[in-house]
């Protein structure tokens, strides 16, 4: 995410390594990376993000402390030891920077940025991060699982009015609900709530994602259109995806000539 002068990465999944590819052509890099959990989904692809290896660059990364008393330094670093990865964390030779977040409270950032945070609901802990600039604002909720008989307060307030809204949509309700292969406490929602907290929040484009591995370009298509009928302003996240809020500097520049 690019916002104002700022580098935001949020978690550091598989995608992490394509990213880390784009960047050597950009370097020296300095960018803010913000986890939302340790689960391996969200951080298997730091080992492999080429631009940590590379001492002119640096990264501020951010996590909370796990309910087993670990922080997000000790997690990214238990995950690169034998026999788990041949070299260790401190082979990078990038500048890291690592804090520890308390959960619920905002940090503040040059270019008056602001990310805010929230608990989500999934097993283990998660943070929802909520992004705010000069009136723009976009909220990441991954992994949460909504409640069977409210919305979640939390989801909510980061959502609230945002422009963008990030959700974890990992299954259907039928899915979720099935009396076969039920999904509740896995720690994920659906699109289903996803539109439902959309419109409670008042956010003006929903995006859906975290999508489980299971359903394939078909049978997201066909969710596509089901989110879409429900909710006009909406799109199925896919690799690759760009979204811009604000038109590029330079165009604001002429138009106000």
């Amino acid at each position: 995410m690019r916002v104002g002068s700022q580098r935001l990465i949020f978690d550091g999944g598989t995608g992490l390594r394509v990213l880390g590819q784009a960047l050597l052509a950009e370097m020296p890099v300095t960018a803010h990376m913000f986890f939302t959990h340790s689960h391996w989904d969200h951080i298997q692809g730091f080992p492999f993000f080429a631009p940590a290896f590379v001492p002119i660059n640096t990264f501020n990364i951010y996590g909370a402390i796990a309910p087993n008393g670990s922080t997000i330094e000790q997690r990214l670093n238990d995950q690169m030891l034998h026999p788990n990865f041949p070299v260790p964390l401190q082979v990078m030779g990038a500048k890291l920077n690592f804090i520890d977040l308390t959960i619920g409270e905002s940090i503040y950032l040059e270019d008056d940025l602001v990310i805010e945070t929230a608990l989500l609901n999934h097993p283990g802990e998660a943070v929802g991060y909520r992004v705010s600039w000069k009136g723009y604002t976009t909220a990441y909720v991954t992994d949460t699982e909504h409640f069977p008989d409210r919305l979640d307060e939390n989801v909510l307030k980061l959502a609230r009015n945002a422009n963008v809204l990030i959700y974890d949509a990992t299954y259907t309700d039928e899915e979720y609900y099935s009396p076969k292969s039920s999904k509740v406490g896995w720690g994920h929602s659906t699109w289903q709530e996803a539109v439902k907290v959309a419109q409670a929040a008042g956010v003006q484009k929903l995006v859906i994602f975290h999508h489980d591995p299971l359903h394939n370009d078909d049978f997201m298509d066909k969710i596509g259109e089901n989110v879409a009928d429900a909710f006009p302003n909406s799109l199925i996240a896919r690799e690759g995806l760009s979204l811009q809020l604000i038109p590029p500097l330079k165009n604001i520049a002429t138009s106000e000539k």
